[in-house]
């Protein structure tokens, strides 16, 4: 008997979706309709972000978890694989990972796809569940989808001078 992939392979990919979402690596404060109080909110990232304790601790234990020299720990980074600029839970273990801070797949490459999508999704450009999914299954493929897109946002600054504009532009890398 055939199946038709057509029809079975959405539901396997919510699936998935849904799976991991009961991972906990979301932050439950951060939906589309919260962005502008959370995510696109200047600081927002520093205010959520775990203390150096805390990520320390949690980066010795995946690396002795892992079978890797601490002693080469600075070549590693412990990763928010759905990051906090894209509504990634701060603390929770699902949602954290050791990553190569250099090389083609490493941290500093998937930084720049991080902000490049925060700035998409708080400029109305992706929605807040595309930028999730698209950084959680391929991040490298959401890179050369969006590198070389432009962003910028403008919005309010949340200080005392309002009338200020904070603009994010983002060009080519």
């Amino acid at each position: 008997m055939r199946t038709n992939v057509s029809l079975w392979a959405p539901l396997l990919l919510l699936a998935g979706a849904a799976a991991y979402d009961d991972r906990g690596a979301f932050n439950p404060d951060v939906r589309q309709e919260t962005i502008g109080q959370t995510i696109c909110v200047p600081g927002y990232t520093k205010a959520v972000r775990p203390s150096l304790n805390f990520t320390h601790g949690v980066k010795q234990m995946l690396l002795k978890r892992a079978g890797r020299d601490r002693a080469r720990a600075f070549e590693y980074e412990l990763d928010h694989i759905i990051p906090l600029g894209l509504g990634g839970h701060p603390r929770k273990l699902e949602n954290l990972e050791l990553q190569l801070r250099a090389g083609g797949s490493g941290a500093k490459r998937k930084d720049r796809i991080e902000v490049k999508l925060q700035c998409m999704v708080c400029s109305g450009q992706v929605l807040l569940a595309d930028a999730q999914r698209e950084i959680l299954t391929d991040w490298q493929t959401a890179y050369h989808r969006y590198a070389l897109a432009e962003c910028s946002v403008e919005r309010a600054m949340n200080d005392q001078s309002p009338s200020r504009p904070l603009k994010v532009s983002l060009g080519t890398r």
